[in-house]
């Protein structure tokens, strides 16, 4: 049986990637409480192909 409850799967992706041109995408999965934060997410999260920090947002 499946849970039940609030937690969903979501997909952060770089919004300085995808602004700069460069080839491949910077994406991370997680997941959320859509009952306690009910907007989008954003976090700091590393860029492998920028090789720093970068914001990640939520896309859908």
């Amino acid at each position: 049986m499946a849970k039940k409850g609030n937690r969903v799967q979501v997909i952060l992706e770089c919004t300085e990637h995808k602004n700069s041109g460069l080839a491949g995408t910077s994406r991370y999965i997680t997941t959320k409480n859509k009952k306690n934060t009910p907007d989008r997410i954003e976090m700091k999260k590393f860029n492998p192909i920028l090789k720093r920090m970068t914001v990640h947002k939520e896309i859908k």
